[in-house]
């Protein structure tokens, strides 16, 4: 996974600003930002994998947790747009102008420094889920009452996002971002530089949980899953593990949305609809459960698949996403990563056999 990572960073970069754009071996700058986002979906995908492969929860927030690291993201853009927006106001964006807002709302300073955007780009989701994790899991809420639980959430905070006096933009959010980083958006080279930097934000992301799956800790989350009632039992916190992994989780899928929201050039509270985050299940799912590189494999099959089919065939693509996750539960339980499995112990049991005959 990682070699292969390592190999797309390289390569596209190369073909999109050395080849010329006649050659039928140059990248678009369309594809880049189109495969720069599938990484960002790939994250988000590794940062659910990780708590219901290895944990055992069940989440339909984590879209709620992307968004919110989009906002932080998209809040410091729009701080950098200056005078240049369509009212020529250097403090307040076009939405609050528009609005009548006097004065810049509290929450809303310091968003003009990138390390403090950066930050709360980590600490708003992860303070989010601490606090909802602690809520839920010292009161030892699981199984589907959880996953409802998390789905309410992400709906709640999409209704409050929708409304104006939040200072969110409302529904029509963030957007007309100028540059990042002193960087022009629309710039070549800062799209190639936003496709390396979701890259390498995958890869250790990926390193991090891996290193988190094959610890102690990852042990322990294992084995919640599988018997929560006895690790309790014989004397784990469960609570703090379920808690502590979470976080984790809500912190990687915050990077991934604002990794996500200067390469698509808006954020709005649509990013918080519940079906988003159904379909990060479905993406893990049909890539493979704990197993991280089946989360990423998923992510950027069904997402390829998603562009695709909305323009060949848009009406029937919500079919189209249903059927393959149906046909992925009879036929192919464990995912794709499942089927490589399958296949490599099949060609490690043929070449067994050879070599005893």
């Amino acid at each position: 996974m990682l070699g292969l990572l390592l190999a797309v960073a390289v390569v596209v970069p190369v073909l999109n600003l050395a080849v010329p754009e006649g050659s039928p071996l140059h990248v678009s700058t369309y594809t880049v930002t189109l495969l720069g986002k599938y990484l960002t979906y790939a994250l988000l995908a590794v940062a659910v994998d990780l708590v219901w492969g290895y944990l055992g929860i069940l989440s339909l927030g984590h879209g709620a947790f992307f968004a919110l690291g989009g906002y932080a993201m998209g809040m410091y853009l729009m701080r950098q747009i200056g005078d240049r927006g369509v009212y020529g106001d250097p403090i307040l964006p076009d939405f609050m102008v528009f609005l009548d807002w006097q004065s810049l709302p509290w929450f809303w300073h310091g968003f003009d420094m990138f390390w403090l955007a950066a930050l709360m780009v980590m600490l708003v989701p992860g303070a989010l889920a601490f606090v909802f994790g602690w809520l839920a899991f010292r009161s030892r809420v699981t199984g589907v009452y959880l996953s409802i639980i998390t789905q309410a959430l992400t709906y709640a905070l999409m209704l409050a996002f929708f409304r104006n006096e939040m200072g969110f933009g409302g529904n029509n959010g963030l957007t007309d971002f100028k540059d990042i980083l002193g960087f022009d958006l629309q710039a070549d080279s800062t799209r190639v530089g936003l496709f390396v930097a979701s890259a390498v934000a995958l890869a250790l992301g990926y390193l991090a949980c891996r290193w988190i799956v094959t610890s102690k800790l990852g042990r322990v989350a294992v084995a919640i899953r599988d018997a929560e009632p006895r690790v309790r039992f014989i004397g784990y916190r469960v609570d703090r593990v379920k808690v502590a992994i979470w976080t984790f989780s809500a912190m990687l899928a915050g990077i991934a949305g604002a990794l996500y929201v200067p390469q698509v050039g808006i954020i709005n509270p649509g990013e918080f609809s519940p079906l988003n985050s159904i379909e990060l299940v479905v993406w893990v799912a049909v890539g493979g459960r704990a197993t991280l590189y089946g989360a990423v494999i998923g992510a950027i099959v069904v997402n390829y698949g998603k562009t695709y089919f909305t323009g060949a065939f848009p009406e029937a693509w919500l079919f189209a996403l249903g059927g393959l996750f149906v046909l992925v539960t009879l036929f192919l339980p464990q995912g794709i990563a499942g089927l490589f499995r399958q296949l490599t112990r099949r060609r490690g049991g043929s070449a067994a056999e050879g070599a005893t005959a």
